[in-house]
C-alpha cells in the first residue's frame, strides 16, 4: 500500500501521537481525517496540518457512523484516541471513571473496528492499526483499568486479524511506552521530566512508524510492534 491518495482516519489526531501521525501521513500524500471531541483543537490542528476533521467521541456509536459517512471509503483506520482518565489505585477510582476509561480506551476502538472491518472485508483490502500501550504487557500500581483496556485492545486485535485475514485485511497493534505527549499531565501525574522528555518517543517519530506500517508490503502483516525509548528502564511486575 502507498499512502498517496489513501483515505486515512486518525482518532485522537489533534495532539500528541495522533498529531504526529496525521502530519507524516499527510506529507506522504494521504487524505487524512483527524477525529476528536474538542472542536477548537480539531480546527486548529487541521489548519496547521492541511487535513480534514470530524468532531466525535469514539465511545459514541452514532459519532462513528458520522465519521464513516463523511470519509466514505476508508483505506486505513488508526485507532489512536485514548485517555488515562484517572491514574490511581482502583479503590480510589469512581465507577464513572472506570466506565469512562473503558469506553474511551477499549469500547471506542471496537466500535471503530466493527465499521472498518465490515467495509474493508467487502472490498477485500484495508488496514487497521490499533494503538495500545506497554501497560498491556506489564503491571504498575494505579493503572489497573487503563491496563485492562489496553490489554483488551491487544488481544481483540489478534482475534480480529484472524477474522479478516481471509479477506486480505490486515490488523496491527502498535505498543508504545514513554512518549513526549501530554498523557502524564492529562492523567494527573504531572509533566514529564524535562531531563528525559527529549529522549522519549516524539509524535513525529510515531508518525514515521505509522507511515512505515501503512507502506509495508501488502503480503506481510505485523501483528504487534512494541517500541520504547532506551532511556526508560522497565522493572514492573
Amino acid at each position: 500500500m502507498n499512502c498517496k491518495g489513501k483515505n486515512i482516519i486518525v482518532t485522537g489526531g489533534s495532539e500528541g501521537y495522533g498529531y504526529g501521525m496525521a502530519k507524516k501521513l499527510a506529507a506522504k500524500g494521504a487524505n487524512v481525517w483527524i477525529v476528536g471531541r474538542t472542536l477548537e483543537k480539531l480546527k486548529k490542528a487541521a489548519s496547521e496540518l492541511g487535513v480534514s476533521y470530524v468532531q466525535g467521541d469514539v465511545g459514541n456509536p452514532a459519532d462513528w457512523d458520522r465519521i464513516f459517512a463523511e470519509v466514505k471509503t476508508v483505506d486505513v483506520l488508526v485507532n489512536n484516541a485514548g485517555a488515562g482518565v484517572k491514574i490511581a489505585k482502583l479503590a480510589e477510582c469512581t465507577d464513572t471513571e472506570i466506565e469512562r476509561s473503558i469506553s474511551t480506551n477499549l469500547t471506542g476502538v471496537l466500535l471503530g473496528c466493527r465499521r472498518a472491518a465490515k467495509a474493508m472485508a467487502e472490498r477485500k483490502s484495508g488496514l487497521i492499526i490499533n494503538i495500545s500501550s506497554v501497560c498491556s504487557h506489564y503491571g504498575w500500581p494505579g493503572f489497573v483499568t487503563y491496563t485492562a483496556a489496553k490489554a483488551g485492545i491487544d488481544m481483540a486485535s489478534r482475534a480480529l486479524y484472524t477474522e479478516l485475514r481471509p479477506a486480505g485485511v490486515r490488523v496491527t497493534v502498535v505498543t508504545p511506552s514513554w512518549g513526549a505527549t501530554n498523557f502524564s499531565e492529562a492523567a494527573g501525574l504531572g509533566p514529564n521530566d524535562p531531563k528525559v522528555a527529549g529522549q522519549m518517543m516524539s509524535p513525529d517519530q510515531m508518525g514515521d512508524l505509522i507511515v512505515q506500517i501503512v507502506e509495508s508490503p501488502d503480503n506481510l502483516v505485523f501483528p504487534e510492534i512494541m517500541v520504547q525509548p532506551t532511556v526508560q528502564e522497565i522493572i514492573p511486575f
